[in-house]
């Protein structure tokens, strides 16, 4: 069973704040900043609410503010001092641990606070690309380092989603579809989970002005041939994060172009880690590996259509 972490090394500090563990145990000693327990082996281990205290002072030390001022902080004025500089600065990384804390807290309220002040300044697509793109790659190395529990990375990912899916709600309602436009199906392949990245590319295409068909996770590709009917242009999109496998993607690539892409108006553009496994001489030439987003904007997304 999934159990919520609340006893961190010195290393999981400097991993998850990313003040090195010399500078954490300096500020101990000289300042008294924490105050770790010790094992009968003499080592370090620091409490949930130690790592929370590390967190906020990272806030204020990479916003100016001087060691020495912020040890003279109570413990009441030092979050008070962290949420309101979250607020005004306009530091990407300020944002990222901002949204750190409320991972470590579960607190969602923090977590909506940030991104509320976010997209009053940027929109969305910087928001996911700079903010949650990062924040995801260090808290996936974070997991895999034992840093924070899978509940952590969990509460973030379901409340990017949340956004995701009230963002997308609002701006289907204010679309107008041409006749003749492309139609977007995005899917995942079989066994295939990882679908954050799929619903941002979602809404991506809808705030373009596209219609879109989102069929979420673990799809057979065969279930596909149902969608020949429902328009004549047809743009199907996948992220292969983890499946297929290396020694799969070939055959589900060769599978799909033989199976789905029957007509010449039926594309396939595919995004993930999985594409640097495709060792096919020829790939055909109604599939496309996308490395960045830039790629398929620039190739395939005309300026907003929405009124």
């Amino acid at each position: 069973m999934d159990r919520i972490k609340n006893s961190f090394s010195i290393k999981n500090l400097e991993n998850i704040s990313g003040i090195k563990a010399h500078t954490i145990r300096i500020w101990e000693k000289r300042y008294n900043l924490l105050s770790p327990e010790r094992t009968n082996t003499n080592i370090r281990k620091y409490s949930l609410d130690s790592l929370r205290k590390l967190l906020n002072i990272t806030l204020l030390y990479n916003n100016g503010i001087k060691i020495s001022k912020i040890a003279k902080l109570s413990e009441t004025e030092i979050p008070v001092l962290v949420s309101d500089l979250s607020l005004k600065s306009k530091s990407e990384q300020t944002s990222i641990n901002a949204l750190k804390l409320s991972m470590i807290n579960f607190d969602s309220s923090l977590f909506d606070l940030t991104f509320n002040e976010l997209i009053k300044v940027k929109d969305f697509e910087f928001v996911y690309i700079k903010i949650f793109v990062p924040l995801m790659t260090e808290l996936g190395i974070l997991w895999q380092t034992g840093a924070i529990s899978p509940s952590h990375e969990h509460f973030i990912t379901s409340r990017i989603k949340q956004k995701i899916h009230v963002l997308t709600d609002l701006i289907q309602s204010k679309i107008k579809h041409p006749k003749n436009e492309p139609c977007f199906v995005l899917f995942l392949p079989e066994n295939e989970i990882h679908e954050l990245s799929l619903l941002f590319l979602n809404h991506l295409i809808l705030s373009k002005g596209y219609k879109t068909i989102f069929l979420g996770q673990s799809l057979p590709t065969i279930s596909l041939t149902t969608l020949f009917n429902f328009a004549s242009k047809l743009h199907f999109v996948t992220f292969c994060t983890v499946e297929p496998g290396p020694f799969k993607i070939n055959a589900f690539l060769k599978d799909f172009n033989e199976q789905v892409l029957i007509s010449d108006k039926y594309t396939l553009s595919v995004f993930g880690n999985r594409i640097k496994d495709v060792t096919l001489n020829r790939l055909p030439e109604k599939i496309y590996l996308l490395k960045k987003l830039d790629e398929f904007k620039t190739e395939f997304l005309e300026p907003s259509l929405i009124v």
